[in-house]
């Protein structure tokens, strides 16, 4: 996830917020590991990590992902135009999703 500074602070701050993606982690059976930097180059970042083996029968889904990450990354690096290929549980994404489940109350 990736928020600007101010929005960090005004929720709470980086270890408030660390704490809360430890907890929903630990609520989700996740062996989580978390990061949290604020005034990072693009400001503040989290990371929330499920550190687990990969069941086999997730392993598909989850070469898939990485593929598209892959993709997304030589997109850039290439500099081909327009946007870049969406990807499953990308930086955008989970930050977007994070602003409107605290938007509605549900975070």
């Amino acid at each position: 996830m990736n928020l600007d500074d101010e929005e960090a602070v005004g929720l709470g701050g980086v270890e408030l917020i660390r704490a809360a993606m430890r907890k929903a982690a630990r609520q989700l059976g996740w062996k989580g590991t978390t990061i949290g930097m604020i005034g990072a180059r693009h400001g503040t970042m989290f990371v929330v990590q499920d550190v687990r083996e990969v069941p086999q029968e997730h392993q598909a889904t989850i070469n898939d992902a990485m593929n598209d990450r892959m993709r997304a990354a030589l997109h850039e690096v290439w500099g081909e135009q327009g946007p870049g290929p969406v990807q499953r549980g990308s930086v955008a994404l989970m930050t977007q999703e994070f602003r409107a489940a605290v938007a509605t109350g549900s975070a």
